[in-house]
């Protein structure tokens, strides 16, 4: 069962936060911090892509300049987890074809939609990622080759 779901840059800016467990607004704060200081730190090459974190595991993978983490219970499978967040990644640089991380920061709204249609109340919903695609293009979010916050009377008139 997740517990939270984080995606943090190298200098700790969170692009997506997922919680799956009530926490005040201060705790999720620290928590971010502390997150970012304990997987942020650790050396790739030497050390594992698991650590205990109070009562729980932050299982972690880092894909370019980003830190995918999964806080999920201690007694559960640390690799299905690293699996998880493969997949993630997969179906996002998929649907963005070649994902960056300013499609995370631009199009938050297409990256929670995704995130839901992988993973619903704290557990794996999907694993097809053709099965994720053909929902997502159900919902519409393919056809939107513009930005949406960026129309304009002008814009909009042409659209009609």
């Amino acid at each position: 069962l997740y517990r939270f779901i984080l995606v943090q840059n190298r200098q700790g800016k969170t692009r997506l936060s997922k919680w799956y467990m009530p926490f005040e607004d201060d705790e999720k704060l620290k928590l971010k911090m502390e997150v970012h200081k304990l997987v942020a730190g650790r050396d790739q090459k030497y050390q594992s892509n698991f650590v205990e974190y109070r009562n729980y595991k932050i299982i972690y993978r880092r894909y370019a300049g980003l830190f995918f983490c999964f806080c999920v219970d201690t007694n559960d499978n640390e690799l299905v987890y690293l699996e998880a967040i493969h997949f993630f990644v997969e179906v996002l640089d998929a649907f963005f074809k070649n994902v960056c991380e300013l499609d995370l920061v631009f199009n938050f709204y297409k990256v929670y939609a995704i995130l839901d249609e992988c993973f619903l109340a704290g557990e794996v919903q999907e694993t097809s990622k053709q099965i994720i695609l053909a929902r997502l293009e159900v919902l519409g979010l393919h056809r939107l080759p513009f930005n949406l916050f960026s129309l304009t009377a002008a814009n909009t008139e042409k659209l009609e």
